[in-house]
């Protein structure tokens, strides 16, 4: 996370009442930022742990490190949630038992919004869904930037020490992607979406579209490599 020092709390909170540990990533957020994380690492003990990347790497770069973080330290699966509350928290045991139904499966939210969604975005993002099912060529992921989902820890991490992963918006459509591409499996779950009306975002229109853009670019040409591999996997499966 990065400067989400007034939602953070009520969103650690409500993840903490389902009585699973939590790993915080500050992704080098400001000092007031960090003061509020530390403060509620030693507020719950050992039900919370803190990392802190020096430097702000971008969402993919703390999602990238809490996930090599958990496996370190013995865990299997991982659910990986925004900090700022836009997630209905009220969803994550059906997370939880669909990714323990299918514990090779990694799970994805796919969202149900609300009225606060910024119209932008909700009609922005379906570019980015065409260009994943193109480079998939496939439609069995229906949404490909939502940050709510549990990972299979050991097969994810494999996956990142392999092959190049975006760093900030551009991670979540780029390792599902990639994790469709190794023919592992997906399970989409439907999850409400609400945007509070004073959230932070750290969305920057110029550089993070491009850096999408790159990617798309990038996941064509390697679906073009991948073509014969995909087609043979259609027939065979």
């Amino acid at each position: 996370m990065y400067n989400h020092e007034e939602a953070i709390g009520p969103t650690l909170a409500s993840v903490l009442d389902y009585g699973y540990p939590v790993l915080l990533v500050d992704d080098g957020s400001s000092p007031a930022c960090r003061d509020v994380l530390i403060s509620l690492e030693r507020q719950y003990g050992d039900r919370v742990c803190l990392i802190r990347l020096e430097q702000n790497g971008g969402k993919g770069a703390a999602v990238k490190a809490g996930l090599r973080q958990l496996l370190k330290q013995g865990y299997t699966h991982a659910v990986q949630i925004d900090a700022d509350g836009q997630h209905d928290l009220n969803d994550l045991p059906l997370f939880l038992e669909l990714g323990m139904a299918s514990p090779d499966a990694l799970v994805t939210g796919y969202p149900r919004y609300d009225e606060s969604v910024p119209a932008l975005r909700y009609y922005a993002r379906y570019l980015t869904h065409v260009w994943v099912w193109i480079n998939t060529l496939s439609f069995r992921i229906k949404d490909t930037m939502c940050g709510f989902r549990v990972y299979p820890l050991a097969p994810v991490v494999e996956l990142l020490d392999r092959e190049p992963c975006g760093n900030r918006m551009d991670f979540d459509p780029e390792v599902i992607v990639r994790w469709a591409w190794r023919g592992l499996p997906i399970k989409n779950l439907p999850t409400r979406v609400h945007y509070p009306l004073d959230g932070v975002s750290h969305f920057d229109a110029v550089k993070d579209n491009v850096l999408i853009s790159l990617m798309h670019a990038r996941l064509f040409f390697g679906m073009l490599v991948r073509l014969p591999s995909i087609i043979r996997r259609r027939r065979n499966g």
